[in-house]
């Protein structure tokens, strides 16, 4: 008997529709299914899965949200105590260079661009306040469940099983184990977030992506301060690009000044970067220290970090949603405008939409059917215009570097704005970011200065203040499929980029006297940014998901 068959097994439960993942998307698709059930006197079932220890502690963004999806959803939320406070009130684009900055002239941004009108939040925050919205109409959400598994039958999406807990790091179940829970419904929605697990799996087995363009992705991280009460400037939002990365390095920065002396600062690095001696993380701490940015910082208190891996392939890299028993939604779906760095709005709307043809599928008595009309749908609703107008500034990005790429994005989507087409048409990524990088033979280590305590800092301890914890006693979650592999390419050819790219010190190489060095992965330390996942040149590793409630607890991120 295997181990697998000696397992008891699982419990089941029913509902309508099972969402996993309690971010902008599957609240919002949660709130519009029950709002047009109970428009309609009929009882329908809503369950959320959530894996953070509470709907918000796995949320980072910047973030300043388009109130656009909002407003549909809950028209009368401005008449609420909302933690949607600061709107923006001043907007700033910088070029920075190595000791001075230039700030650019509003007037020669593309409307949409402007952020007037958008407010300056914690989206964690918001979460958690759609998601007592969601559940003021009845639907159920389990935070501390991590979905790991699809459940099919006949071709069909039906479910998702909860992973078991209580299994050792061995593999084998431990005294504290429980089996996984089935949920199972007509229709399941994916929400988990950039490159979930569940959402790579079904691309994968339903060749999703077959006619879509290769899917891009960057990494941002992000830092909470309490600054001092006189440079507060409460609703100002700055970005800006330019040093510390060079030319043919895609990436910027910003600060979002909110309410209670707070600013959230934050640095976007485009995943699809060459030189292997590259570190995000460092790149991070040493942009604070510029001379424009730095003052800011000075006298305060940082409360907060954390890391996430963000969509950036945009209109021609979303992956047909649709597939027997569900659709995928949200930053699963690859709905981020990268020039504006929001994408909480599509979310939302983008799970809205989902809800709307789900239930007009369960009016037809249809379930677990392939709702095809939602691919066709995203595209000509606000979702498909705000993606189609900026399809090309991270192709014209990549190509051609900061200073050109920028300017080629700039004119594009004025033309687009005007004119409603493209010089370029629709632009192609090229390789996948796992393919970018050069051997370290080819580039330049890069010499980062040591962190100062003050302004910048380490790993360890910006892991330390995400409040990253997982249950020691488990199986590492992040699988090396090849180790040999890692040993021969990532590290002999490649130096060793993950212990650079991850923003946690989750990997490192020990070299161990005269024997190979061994592969270490510090698994309790992963904050969930899949960078991993991404990056590795060889596609070697794959991220999944450890026991519920494992990962990062972000206050007010």
């Amino acid at each position: 008997m295997t181990q697998e068959e000696a397992l008891p097994e699982r419990e089941s439960m029913e509902f309508d529709v099972v969402i996993v993942g309690a971010g902008p998307a599957g609240l919002a698709a949660a709130i519009r299914l029950k709002q047009i059930a109970n428009d309609k006197g009929e009882d329908l079932s809503v369950v959320v899965l959530e894996k953070g220890s509470e709907v918000g502690a796995h949320i980072l963004s910047g973030a300043v949200i388009d109130p656009i999806a909002l407003d549909k959803l809950l028209p009368d939320w401005r008449q609420e105590d909302t933690p949607i406070k600061t709107e923006v009130k001043e907007d700033h684009f910088l070029v920075l260079g190595p000791a001075g900055s230039l700030r650019l002239p509003n007037m020669f941004m593309p409307r949409l661009m402007n952020n007037h009108g958008n407010f300056i939040v914690s989206l964690g925050n918001v979460c958690r306040w759609l998601a007592g919205k969601a559940e003021e109409l009845g639907v159920e959400i389990y935070p501390g469940f991590a979905a790991a598994e699809v459940l099919y039958e006949d071709g069909k999406v039906v479910g998702v099983a909860t992973g078991d807990m209580g299994i050792g790091r061995d593999g084998k179940p431990n005294a504290n184990f429980t089996r996984g829970m089935e949920l199972r419904g007509k229709y399941v929605l994916i929400a988990e977030g950039v490159r979930g697990s569940l959402a790579k799996q079904l691309i994968a087995q339903y060749r999703l992506d077959k006619d879509s363009d290769v899917p891009k992705f960057g990494i941002g991280l992000k830092e909470l301060w309490q600054i001092a009460p006189e440079k507060h400037r409460l609703g100002l939002v700055q970005h800006s690009f330019g040093w510390p990365l060079d030319n043919r390095t895609g990436g910027g920065s910003f600060l979002y000044h909110l309410e209670n002396n707070q600013v959230a600062v934050g640095f976007v690095l485009h995943l699809n970067y060459q030189n292997p001696y590259l570190s995000p993380f460092e790149e991070f701490q040493r942009f604070k220290t510029h001379p424009a940015i730095r003052d800011t910082f000075e006298g305060g208190k940082r409360i907060a970090y954390g890391a996430r891996a963000i969509t950036e392939g945009g209109f021609q890299s979303v992956p047909k949603l649709s597939f027997p028993g569900g659709l995928l939604i949200g930053c699963s779906a690859g709905f981020v405008n990268v020039p504006r760095i929001k994408g909480s709005h599509n979310a939302m709307l983008s799970g809205m939409l989902a809800a709307e043809h789900i239930m007009a599928a369960l009016a037809e008595g249809k379930a677990h059917a392939e709702l095809t009309a939602y691919d066709a749908a995203w595209r000509a609703s606000e979702i498909g215009k705000d993606l189609k107008t900026v399809r090309n500034v991270k192709p014209l990005w990549s190509r051609f570097g900061t200073v050109a790429g920028i300017a080629l994005g700039g004119l594009d989507m004025w033309t687009n704005e005007l004119f409603g087409f493209s010089f370029f048409g629709t632009l192609n990524h090229g390789k996948s970011d796992a393919q970018s990088l050069k051997p370290a033979k080819d580039c330049t280590p890069i010499d980062y200065p040591r962190p100062d305590g003050v302004i910048s800092f380490d790993k360890l301890s910006s892991v330390f203040l995400s409040s990253t914890n997982h249950e020691e006693d488990q199986p590492v979650h992040l699988k090396v499929k090849d180790m040999a592999l890692q040993k021969a390419s990532e590290h002999d050819v490649y130096a060793g980029p993950s212990n650079r790219y991850c923003p946690a010190g989750v990997y490192e190489w020990i070299e161990e006297g005269e024997g190979a060095p061994r592969f270490q992965i510090n698994a309790q330390n992963c904050v969930h940014c899949k960078t991993c996942d991404i990056k590795d040149p060889n596609g070697n590793i794959t991220w999944t998901v450890p026991e519920g409630a494992g990962g990062p607890n972000y206050p007010n991120m």
